[in-house]
């Protein structure tokens, strides 16, 4: 570990941070510590033992290459989906799905959503631990600092049409803006330009400041609005709401118990381990590419309604089941694979989704504030239903942080197709955890996984003369 001095003013702070080499040392946690032994595998083929070691209840895939059969190819482990398939080593979040456990850098989500705001946890996730006072104050400013778009990426985004989806156009953006950075792009300055801490930090700082307000000016957009300039006087998620709502008003402010909800909801959307974004970013990152294409790379993948969009399809399918008196039929519909169940389920959790319990709290004070949304009964009567029923128990399909999630974001005004934007903000800064980890890892590759070819065996090419 080093000692990184950054000064801001007559202040400076010193703090030891995991910013360098964060691999290089062995994380000590006995409650999670796998053991460590051999595999003795036996190829049937040849005849062969092989013994390979485990590490951390791991086997490297390359050990498994060196099983070779008869023909002379090597075997290989053939996982769609990454089933079953660790490919890198982290530090920055901690997910039992069994026991329903998410920890940011060893901290419960529900102590973060209670305590920490959302630039708090942006600091710990990204830094590895949770700042000082001074830390806090300077990383917000300079994160606050940066988020005024330039006004040519401004102009770009008003040349969209009038119904285009923010979520395309927030991605387009966010692309674009690499090419305002040759600076930092390591394919103009050089390959190893991210070594450099104070360019790295830059971009960390620009990346959090203009997600806010390149969402809000896709938001107003589609409103027919002109765009609101940002407040750095404001908090990171009051600032949001106010580019989003202001008007004409002078001294406009956001509900402060709104804004604290949406921040609750920002904590709990921040960063989720390998999920397909995430996974993407990594991927992105391996190749060398800037952090702003990288980024964009990792929206485009939250777009997908089986990630990021999964929200507005459960708020889709609460509208079509329409009422409580409805949800029998849909039940069995369900059942006989005639519907869809969204908001259920998770490729991890295998029991309650800790994210939706605090989601399932947060939906009364927000109701509180701007009147109960009438999907809300839908909703309830729904979980209460699918948690008794033998189908859903025996297939552990309990409530994921979608299934009320949507809900409120209704109740407080966002239309449907902001949801997706809704969750790209916070998990920006995941994805830039994840790539400032994968930096300093010292295992990173390209990533170039492989293939099985079932296609045509070889053939000579016969011209067709017309």
């Amino acid at each position: 570990m080093g000692i990184i001095v950054l000064s801001f003013g007559v202040v400076k702070m010193e703090r030891v941070a995991l910013l360098r080499n964060q691999l290089s040392a062995k994380a000590e946690n006995t409650n999670k510590k796998a053991a460590e032994g051999t595999l003795t595998i036996v190829d049937n083929r040849t005849g062969k033992k092989y013994d390979v070691k485990i590490q951390d209840n791991l086997i490297k895939a390359t050990d498994i290459g060196k099983i070779v059969g008869g023909d002379g190819e090597p075997l290989r482990s053939y996982d769609p989906g990454y089933m079953n398939t660790v490919c890198c080593t982290s530090r920055i979040s901690y997910i039992d799905g069994d026991n329903g456990i998410l920890e940011y850098r060893g901290y419960p989500i529900e102590q973060l959503a209670e305590k920490s705001s959302f630039l708090e946890v942006s600091f710990l996730l990204i830094y590895g631990e949770l700042p000082s006072a001074n830390e806090l104050e300077y990383f917000t400013k300079r994160v606050m600092s940066h988020t005024f778009l330039h006004t040519d990426a401004g102009g770009m985004m008003k040349a969209f049409r009038y119904n285009a989806h923010p979520m395309g156009m927030f991605i387009s953006t966010l692309a674009a803006i690499s090419t305002f950075h040759p600076e930092a792009n390591p394919a103009l300055s050089g390959q190893t330009i991210y070594k450099s801490i104070s360019v790295r930090n830059k971009q960390i700082h620009r990346l959090l400041g203009i997600v806010p307000t390149i969402a809000a000016n896709a938001y107003r957009h589609r409103e027919g609005r002109s765009y609101n300039k940002p407040d750095a006087s404001k908090g990171y998620v009051e600032n949001f709401l106010f580019m989003l709502d202001r008007l004409a008003e002078h001294k406009y402010k956001p509900h402060p118990r709104l804004v604290r909800a949406l921040e609750i909801l920002f904590i709990l959307h921040a960063e989720h381990e390998l999920n397909c974004s995430t996974a993407a970013a990594r991927h992105l990152s391996s190749s060398g590419v800037d952090v702003y294409t990288t980024m964009a790379g990792a929206a485009s993948a939250l777009y997908g309604p089986l990630h990021g969009g999964a929200n507005e399809a459960v708020l889709r399918m609460l509208m079509e089941i329409g009422d409580v008196k409805n949800i029998p039929a849909f039940i069995e519909g369900v059942k006989n694979k005639k519907a869809l169940l969204f908001g259920f389920g998770h490729r991890i959790y295998k029991s309650y989704d800790p994210r939706a319990k605090i989601v399932k709290s947060l939906a009364d004070e927000v109701f509180s504030i701007v009147g109960r949304e009438p999907m809300i009964e839908v909703a309830m009567e729904l979980e209460k239903i699918a948690l008794s029923d033998p189908y859903f128990i025996e297939r552990k399909l309990y409530p994921n942080v979608d299934f009320y999630t949507g809900i409120i974001y209704r109740a407080m005004g966002f239309p449907t197709d902001m949801f997706p934007l809704l969750f790209t903000i916070p998990r920006m800064a995941g994805w830039i955890a994840h790539w400032n980890e994968f930096l300093d890892d010292p295992e990173n590759k390209i990533v170039r996984p492989r293939q099985h070819y079932v296609g045509s065996p070889r053939r000579e090419l016969s011209l067709i003369h017309i």
